[in-house]
């Protein structure tokens, strides 16, 4: 897992500083576990239903964060997690000062150990996780977002056992 976490850094942190696009911080809970994480925002160059007054944006994220559990089960865990996510965004074509947003994704995670405490099993290294959520852009030049987001995370069955995690995240972006 160790080089597997050098290896994503290297990846964050090589080419063209400049090529990323914003910041993000995550707080989380859920299922008798505390959550956060850090990571970098990269845009897509595209964007579709461009004809009105909404269109769908997207982009990659990047975060790394750490997972702790806290059942009175015991055997508490700190879980690692490493993941790579395209978010698609539905947004206003032509934002104001203040802008709603909703959006949605399925990305990949890779996590060590694989249990967060005695009775919750993830079953393997690679998850899957997927979220909704909504928020807002605000700000004189819209580089503050802030929203909610529900996030599914398990190996979608490809190894038992597969309890999964489900997490309610408060996300924050600063755009460059």
């Amino acid at each position: 897992m160790k080089k597997v976490s050098w290896f994503l850094c290297a990846l964050l942190f090589s080419g063209n500083v400049l090529a990323v696009d914003g910041v993000l911080f995550e707080l989380g809970n859920g299922s008798s576990t505390d959550t956060a994480r850090a990571g970098a925002i990269f845009n897509f160059e595209r964007q579709w239903f461009t004809e009105g007054d909404w269109l769908v944006a997207g982009f990659w994220e990047a975060t790394a964060g750490q997972w702790q559990g806290r059942s009175a089960a015991g055997n508490n865990q700190t879980i690692t997690d490493l993941a790579v996510t395209p978010v698609f965004r539905l947004q206003q074509k032509n934002p104001s000062s203040f802008s709603p947003y909703l959006e949605g994704a399925i990305g990949f995670h890779l996590i060590s150990p694989t249990f967060i405490y005695a009775n919750r099993q993830f079953g393997s290294a690679f998850q899957f996780g997927d979220h909704v959520g909504a928020g807002v852009r605000f700000g004189e030049h819209q580089q503050f977002d802030l929203g909610y987001r529900y996030q599914h995370i398990s190996n979608g069955g490809l190894k038992k056992p597969n309890q999964g995690i489900n997490l309610n995240e408060l996300h924050f972006v600063y755009h460059f």
